[in-house]
């Protein structure tokens, strides 16, 4: 076999370039796991009504504000077509955000019904108190808040101030004799008392969070909830492997059978192992998770490699017996690159509707397929375009038996 003339080929040189960045991109950058593989839970809040980017773009960046604020790691949030907002959370249990991330955070202070500071009047939240089982988080209101809290509450000593977030009363402390004057003053606080510290600890927390992240332009629901442990995540991981070395036995096990010849096996067990370096290379450049359905669209892929290296080598095998001359398998080779570009052409118009209603329609219900669409959409224009031309060249070499 002539190597010089094989590690002289402009496609193989570039496809050695690719697999090395590849390789190095996955070294430095890393993999993203999707969390059905690092383990967490999926948090799928619904907003009220459709709205605009600029709308979603508030929702997404008062959440992740609130959750980064309530000192939640490992956390992504991103939005999910026009209607849904996802959050990806790691390492916590999602009841614990649940009330943050479902909370509109709608602040009212009230005395005898009337509405005398609400949450745009905060200009800055204090840090929060806890003393035993009694809790404090005081803050301050623009000045023309603290007027209108001022008139509300003149002579209103005693007076119950009920304050309200998203609707539910929180505390009700009473109007001091000093802010019953007509004074303005711009400093508030919100108190209460719990059963334990930690409660008290958890609800400080908890609404200094809400009045400091502002609140949310549109009101949003919890409409799904699912978790998947780290250790199950790791089963996924261990299955997947093991699912993959069994294939490459099964399909090593039928090429020999096929050609009799178990050198042949080699050129598309590398060929396939390029494309998943190139595959999983790509995926660490652009940030794409990588999760269960992304790992069925490598697979899928690859499978499409073996069958078009399969068409290749019958090509070659053919052109050698019957034309005996390397443009008659050249030829060949052209053949079996129009049958492999038609076939991908059908692949990928297949898997453009499901790419399209994951991305148009976000990462719900059947959109978590876009993953699957989109891997091995990429799979396929790797193989076809680098990886499947270098084995074409390799192969055409290694069964020229002239001298």
């Amino acid at each position: 076999m002539k190597l010089n003339e094989f590690f002289k080929d402009k496609r193989v040189i570039l496809l050695i370039v690719l697999v090395i960045a590849s390789i190095g991109a996955i070294s430095i950058l890393g993999i993203q796991q999707g969390l059905d593989l690092k383990g967490g839970s999926t948090i799928q809040l619904q907003l009220e009504k459709p709205v605009d980017t600029a709308t979603m773009n508030t929702v997404t960046a008062v959440l992740d504000k609130r959750l980064n604020i309530f000192g939640v790691k490992d956390v992504k949030v991103y939005p999910s077509g026009n209607q849904n907002v996802i959050i990806e959370i790691a390492g916590v249990q999602p009841e614990d955000v649940a009330k943050i991330v479902g909370s509109n955070g709608k602040f009212e202070a009230k005395i005898n019904n009337q509405t005398a500071l609400v949450g745009s009047d905060i200009t800055q939240v204090k840090t929060y108190q806890v003393t035993g089982t009694e809790w404090q988080v005081p803050f301050t209101v623009s000045l023309e808040g603290a007027n209108r809290f001022a008139q509300i509450a003149k002579g209103q000593a005693g007076v119950p101030v009920e304050m309200y977030l998203d609707d539910q009363l929180i505390t009700s402390p009473e109007v001091a004799d000093e802010l019953a004057t007509g004074q303005a003053s711009t400093d508030v606080m919100i108190s209460g008392t719990e059963a334990t510290k930690e409660e008290a600890q958890t609800q400080a927390k908890s609404i200094h969070t809400l009045l400091q992240s502002g609140a949310l332009p549109v009101k949003v629901k919890i409409v799904g909830v699912s978790s998947v442990s780290a250790e199950l995540g790791d089963q996924f991981i261990n299955g997947a492997l093991i699912a993959g070395v069994l294939a490459l036995l099964v399909i090593s096990a039928i090429i020999i059978i096929r050609y009799r010849n178990p050198l042949l096996v080699i050129p598309i067990m590398l060929t396939s192992i390029a494309e998943l370096i190139l595959i999983l290379g790509t995926a660490a450049v652009i940030h794409w998770n990588i999760d269960l359905a992304a790992i069925a669209g490598i697979l899928a892929a690859i499978g499409t490699g073996v069958d078009d290296q399969i068409i290749i080598t019958d090509e070659v095998l053919k052109g050698f017996k019957d034309k005996k001359k390397r443009s008659g398998v050249r030829k060949q080779i052209k053949s079996a690159f129009f049958i492999i570009f038609a076939a991908a052409g059908t692949l990928i118009a297949a898997m453009l509707p499901l790419a399209y209603i994951g991305f148009s329609r976000g990462a719900t219900g059947i959109g978590v397929l876009s993953g699957f669409a989109f891997t091995t959409v990429l799979g396929v224009l790797i193989g076809i375009f680098i990886t499947r031309p270098v084995y074409a060249k390799f192969i055409e070499l290694m069964l020229d038996t002239r001298k």
